[in-house]
Parts: C-alpha cells; sequence; structure tokens
C-alpha cells in the first residue's frame, strides 16, 4: 500500500466510466486488485435509501462502473452497506438499493446486491480500542473489498471519506452502541481507524462528482458540484487529498489526528503523491462545513485534550433541535439515539430531545429523512464565531 492518490476530472456520471477506467489502467490496471474467480464487495456509502441526486450516497455509476470492471476481470462484483438507524432485515435491503439506484447499477454491470442481512462476532486481532465487533456477513466472506465513498460533510466527524465508510461494516442499529461508548470523536476516530484496518480494502474510490457541503452527511446537507474522482489503494491517503480539496482545517479531522498518534501514514499532504493534477488547482476555497467544524477557534482547540478540551468543545458544541412542525412522528432518531435522549411525546407523538440526555453524535440529525432535527449554536459559539 503506497501514498499515491489519483485524480481524474468528471463533471458528469455519464462520463465516469471512461474516466474510471483510464484511471485504474493508469494504476496498473484491474487485474492488480481482483484475480479470476475472485468475489469483491464493493462498499458502498449508502447511507439512507434516497436517490442519487441526493448527493447523500455512492452515485450508482461509480458503482456500476467498478463492478463492470471487477467482471471483466474475472471477478464477481458484491453491492453492499448497512443502513443506519435501521434494522438489518432483506426488506430494508432491497429498499435501500432499489432507492439509491445500486439494484439498476448491478443488474446493468453484471454485479449483485447482496440481500444478506446476517452479521457474526469477529476478533479484530490488529485492533487498539476493538478487540471484536460484530461486522456484515458479506463483509466476511468475501475474497477482497472496495471501499467506493462519497465526499461529503459531516456535523460529527468534519468529513466523510474513504475511513469514515467502514462504519458501514458494521450491522444497522448495531452502530448506535458504538456512539454510546466512544461518544467523543477522538474515540470514534479509533473504532474507524479499527474497523479500516480491518477492512483493508484493496482500492478505495471517493465519488466526488457531485459531493456534499453544509450540515451532511444526511438530507439536511447541500449537493456540491466538484466533478472529481478520486482513486488510491490507501484510503488514510485518500482522506487526506479529499479533506485538502474540501478545506478541511488538519485539527478539524479527528481521523488524521488518532492516525499520527498510532504512527500512520500519510497524515499530511505534504506525504502524498497527487497524480494527474495540482493539489492547488484543486482547492475549493469556499467549501461550506457545519458551523462547528470549520473556524479558527475549533482549529485552536483540535489538539486539546482532556477534561478542559472536553469542557470547551461542549460548550461550543451545537445541539439538535426537533422542529415539531415538519416531524412526522417516525421514530427513526428515537432508534438511533445511542444516549436514550429521544422520546417520541412532542405535539402530536412527535419527537423531543431530552438535553442532558444529548452525547451530540447528531445521529438524529443525520438519519432523519424530513429535515426535522435542526442545529442550534449555543450562545458562547455564536458569541466567539464559531
Amino acid at each position: 500500500m503506497g501514498n499515491q492518490v489519483y485524480v481524474v476530472s468528471c463533471t458528469d456520471y455519464a462520463k465516469a466510466e471512461t474516466a474510471l477506467r483510464k484511471t485504474v489502467e493508469r494504476m496498473g490496471g484491474i487485474s492488480r486488485f481482483v484475480q479470476p474467480g475472485e468475489r469483491i464487495l464493493l462498499k458502498a456509502n449508502l447511507l439512507r435509501p434516497v436517490p442519487p441526486e441526493a448527493a447523500v450516497c455512492t452515485h450508482p455509476a461509480v458503482i456500476g462502473a467498478i463492478a463492470k470492471l471487477i467482471r471483466e476481470a474475472g471477478g464477481t462484483a458484491l453491492i453492499a452497506d448497512s443502513p443506519g438507524g435501521a434494522l438489518q432485515k432483506e426488506s430494508v435491503l432491497r429498499n435501500l438499493y432499489e432507492k439509491t439506484g445500486a439494484a439498476q447499477a448491478a443488474q446493468e454491470s453484471g454485479g449483485e446486491v447482496c440481500m444478506d442481512p446476517s452479521a457474526r462476532l469477529v476478533e479484530l486481532p490488529e485492533g487498539k480500542v476493538l478487540r471484536q465487533a460484530e461486522i456484515i456477513s458479506p463483509a466476511l466472506d468475501c475474497d477482497g473489498i472496495f471501499d467506493l465513498c462519497k465526499m461529503k460533510t459531516h456535523v460529527f466527524m468534519g468529513m466523510t471519506g474513504a475511513v469514515k465508510n467502514s462504519f458501514g461494516l458494521i450491522p444497522g442499529l448495531t452502530k448506535v452502541g458504538f456512539h454510546g461508548s466512544h461518544p467523543d470523536q477522538a474515540q470514534f476516530a479509533q473504532v474507524l481507524l479499527d474497523l479500516i484496518g480491518f477492512m483493508k480494502p484493496r482500492l478505495s474510490v471517493m465519488d466526488a462528482v457531485l459531493a456534499m457541503e453544509g450540515e451532511g452527511p444526511g438530507s439536511s446537507g447541500t449537493p456540491r458540484q466538484v466533478g472529481l474522482l478520486l482513486l488510491s489503494d490507501n484510503p488514510l491517503a485518500l482522506d487526506v487529498i479529499a479533506g485538502e480539496i474540501m478545506g478541511l482545517p488538519r485539527n478539524s479531522n479527528p481521523v488524521l489526528l488518532a492516525a499520527e498518534a498510532r504512527g500512520l501514514s500519510p497524515t499530511r499532504w505534504e506525504d502524498v503523491e497527487l497524480i494527474g493534477a495540482r493539489l492547488d488547482d484543486l482547492r475549493i476555497p469556499d467549501y461550506k462545513f457545519p458551523a462547528n467544524v470549520r473556524s479558527n477557534l475549533m482549529e485552536f482547540l483540535g489538539p486539546l485534550t482532556g477534561a478542559a478540551g472536553r469542557l470547551c468543545k461542549s460548550l461550543l458544541s451545537q445541539t439538535p433541535r426537533v422542529q415539531s412542525k415538519v416531524c412526522v412522528g417516525c421514530a427513526i432518531c428515537k432508534n438511533a439515539c445511542p444516549g436514550k435522549a429521544i422520546t417520541m411525546t412532542g405535539p402530536d407523538g412527535t419527537a423531543k430531545i431530552h438535553p442532558r440526555s444529548c452525547i451530540r453524535c447528531y445521529c438524529c440529525h443525520e438519519l432523519c429523512p424530513h429535515k426535522a432535527v435542526k442545529l442550534k449554536r449555543s450562545w458562547l459559539g455564536k458569541l466567539l464565531g464559531s
């Protein structure tokens, strides 16, 4: 695994297959990553059953193009993910694949969508904070994994990329427990590093053709045309470059900070070999981040740890609030809340968030399909402009 990241311009998903094909060939060809007869899991970012234009999920054009390359190499592509805030069962998966376009991508490319909802408890021998975890069975039964991630902002972790995409190995509502047991960014970043270390993707592909900015990574985010595809055999290197393109301050990227503390590399753009473009030509100066992510004060507080760091960041963080007029009472937020801070006791049976129990993981905001959860800045955050 090297530190090379390949970038290619792609302004239209109709051109994604051509762009990916040429770039994979430049990396040494698909045979470098797939052998005949192998079953390769395409771990896409399929957060919720929403159409591709919402920019919430990896676009089916990207999934289909990679699946076709695998078929041409004599392998079989198996498309899978485990959506957050939902039970891991066949009907949920079927709806997910249909709504996101993954099912059509599989049909057109000769791949398959995984309808196996099972998971197994396995050991993570290289894990630093996770010694064992329940992992979706398709990830355990395949010969190799491709990480098909999406460029998105994230109200909790700053950005969603290749490393964060590994969290989809955890089945459905089981994810809730990890947010509860590892409630702050630094702890959760360690979980992600253990998962990506177990996942060991052979190839990581980031869909940044239509990315997401603002209050991502769910329906509250805003699609942003970026027009790029990024590829690497090192998911950490891919995230380093993606963060630089987006303009995410390094001290606001807990995954990179945690990786550096572990002695993993690369965590700085200077240590990455970017192929296909100059980084200065790719940077987006006005990329919009959640209010509590990109600020000078949060950059200063980024390395601050211990009780002082937790206190400062809690005072500056945003608090989720339910808009009762928008909430339909679906209880998705309640089921996904690791702090059990949500009850369906609001007006007309709508959701109500109890601030004292809220751990500010923002799962409710991320998974609400109706944009009923808004993030409210604290008075101190407003005063200091964070």
